[in-house]
């Protein structure tokens, strides 16, 4: 070993006194010498690190923003220290129980507390056919196809009771209640309990469900086909004649569109609130 190491020295001492031309390849050779010189193995080959491409030309995808339609008050006379007061107590049960996006047309997973059950929890899925109410009375409608049975669950939203929601599919349908799937195929309202959730990316946009059911025959819980209810998602093809379709536009009116009391611009006053249930939930 000494006499091996000797050998190398020497060969070193001999390049040095050499000429030699390039700096760079006399460094690297003198290492890999020595390192030669003291150990049997050769050196570990240290790959070098991967490059990290960001291409800085493609702007960067904005997170969806949502504000649940609970915080948005209606308009009437009411007492804004009321939903003030009333968002605070939102806010604090939101910071215990996570409430995720969801809309009419979503499918979900309820979990509530419930002492008469076998692990004290009540587990239910169904699609949303209706949200409504404001503030802490906020509830939505659960329906499912049981045994060839429809069952239907209203949940309130900020219940103490609430255990957990999950969403198993975000989407969206072509009408903002689906209160008529009470009439249509059972096969609209039939989903698993077993259902595999759908992951939907929090930069991409909500999609929106297109179909259009196949209803029952006649007769329905109510006139669907009337216009003041404006249903896009029935087949109404499949089930009236077109001079049904006819009679039912007797009872149209027109002058609703041009009605300014029935709704009005919450584009700003949802930027408020947001900011505020956002900074809060920060706390």
């Amino acid at each position: 070993m000494a006499a091996r190491t000797q050998r190398a020295g020497a060969l070193i001492r001999l390049i040095r006194n050499g000429p030699f031309q390039n700096e760079r390849m006399f460094s690297t050779f003198s290492v890999r010498l020595q390192a030669a010189g003291s150990s049997h193995e050769p050196p570990k080959f240290t790959p070098p690190a991967k490059p990290v491409i960001v291409d800085k030309s493609r702007p960067e995808e904005a997170v969806r923003r949502f504000v649940s339609p609970e915080f948005i008050p209606p308009r009437q006379r009411t007492n804004p220290l009321k939903f003030f007061l009333e968002r605070k107590d939102m806010i604090q049960r939101r910071k215990v129980l996570n409430i995720p996006e969801f809309y009419v047309g979503s499918i979900l997973s309820v979990t509530m507390s419930d002492p008469h059950a076998t692990n004290s929890t009540n587990r239910f899925v169904g699609i949303c056919i209706q949200r409504s109410g404001k503030g802490l009375g906020a509830t939505f409608i659960l329906r499912n196809i049981i045994d060839g049975q429809g069952v239907e669950i209203c949940y309130e939203l900020y219940n103490p009771r609430m255990k957990s929601i999950e969403v198993l599919k975000l989407e969206k349908r072509l009408d903002d209640n689906l209160m008529y799937l009470r009439d249509a195929l059972p096969e609209y309202s039939t989903f698993a309990f077993d259902m595999k959730p759908v992951h939907l990316s929090p930069t991409q946009e909500v999609p929106v469900n297109e179909l259009k059911v196949k209803m029952k025959p006649r007769p329905w819980s109510k006139r669907w086909e009337r216009p003041k209810f404006n249903v896009q998602g029935i087949r109404f093809d499949l089930c009236l004649t077109p001079e049904q379709m006819e009679h039912a536009q007797k009872w149209a009116e027109p002058w609703r569109q041009y009605d300014m009391l029935k709704e009005y611009d919450t584009s700003s006053l949802e930027e408020k609130i947001y900011q505020e249930v956002q900074a809060e939930l920060r706390k």
